[in-house]
């Protein structure tokens, strides 16, 4: 078969993989502003196809479609004592329910993850909804600006 497209192909794209979609989280994390990231202390960043079960029970989500990322960890307020054996706060990104939020809206797949990760940090530190409007204004191409 003959390409007959003029314009940027997506005749040979597949879909992002969980690799590259963590390679992806990855990098808009390392250019989130210094002051926010260090909020997070250490912090693990994986992507899954959907949640586990027992979460969407726990969340009493109809579909896994219905979650696009999760926090799980310790807060701020929580972290008085650093000697509990609690493992480092984890950031999952669930790819399909991202990607069909994709598919659907008119938003780069960049500012989608960006947008969840700093949800997801965001809300567990107490963050408002304002204050992660304004980190994500700083926005520069679809990424977050390293700058305070």
């Amino acid at each position: 078969m003959a390409r007959i497209y003029k314009t940027r192909s997506w005749y040979d794209q597949l879909s992002p993989s969980i690799e590259e979609i963590e390679l992806l989280a990855m990098e808009i994390y390392a250019n989130l502003p210094e002051t926010f990231r260090k909020l997070t202390g250490e912090i693990v960043i994986q992507v899954a196809e959907f949640p586990p079960e027992e979460i969407m029970d726990d969340l009493a989500l109809e579909t896994p479609f219905d979650l696009l990322g999760l926090f799980e960890g310790r807060g701020i307020a929580e972290r008085w004592n650093p000697d509990t054996g609690v493992g480092p706060n984890r950031i999952t990104l669930y790819r399909r329910a991202i990607l069909d939020y994709w598919s659907e809206n008119e938003e780069t797949l960049g500012d989608i993850v960006a947008h969840v990760l700093i949800h997801e940090i965001g809300h567990h530190f107490g963050l408002s909804d304002d204050d992660m409007v304004r980190i994500e204004s700083n926005a520069d191409d679809g990424y977050l600006s390293g700058s305070d």
